[in-house]
């Protein structure tokens, strides 16, 4: 587990990287989607970081699921109940099945919520590839970690949409980066640099 000092600057560090990329996030998602990820983002990730502090003081799991709280309750559209339901998962199963065994059962959770899998242009395509890095370990592990993810947020481009709104576009959704994808890689991105430093 991670002490406090530590957890703050992790939660600093993701409000942060979501906050200042809202308009690509919105941009992505003006292509795709209603236009509206970056903002909704923004807004739950503002609630988060105005509540830092009292987040960090707290333990790992209960600041996880707390976050997630504030994701549901703040993000519109279909994001905020995905990812409240990755920081929910992520605190109920860290604490007993480390860091990636929690990773896999909050993807299952996300998968359930959603109705999605990997290869169907989500934020799944992001967080699966980064989870089996985790899993793996190795050397430089945080390193790698930033650019895994921005590989498989690239690799959405080219797929077509099954699920959220990018799937009414058809064969339009091609071409796009999934919205989705690219908040988680840039949330792997900050965990991973704010962990570093």
């Amino acid at each position: 587990m991670i002490d406090a000092a530590t957890l703050r600057r992790l939660i600093d560090a993701v409000a942060d990287a979501v906050i200042a990329h809202a308009d690509e996030l919105t941009a992505l998602d003006q292509a795709i989607g209603d236009g509206d990820h970056g903002l909704n983002m923004k807004r739950g990730f503002e609630a988060v970081r105005a509540d830092a502090a009292i987040l960090a003081g707290k333990p790992l799991p209960e600041a996880l699921k707390a976050i997630g709280v504030q994701l549901v309750m703040k993000v519109g559209g279909a994001s905020g109940p995905l990812y409240g339901t990755l920081f929910m998962a992520l605190g109920k199963e860290i604490g007993t099945a480390g860091v990636a065994g929690a990773l896999a059962l909050a993807i299952e959770a996300v998968k359930a919520r959603g109705k999605s899998q990997e290869g169907q242009k989500t934020m799944l395509d992001v967080l699966a590839p980064v989870q089996l890095a985790v899993a793996a370990g190795g050397a430089d592990l945080l390193a790698r970690l930033p650019g895994i993810a921005d590989r498989a947020a690239d690799a959405t481009v080219p797929m077509l949409a099954v699920r959220g709104r990018a799937s009414f576009l058809g064969e339009r959704s091609v071409g796009h980066m999934d919205p989705g994808a690219r908040s988680a890689a840039l949330i792997v991105g900050a965990v991973c640099a704010a962990l570093e430093g």
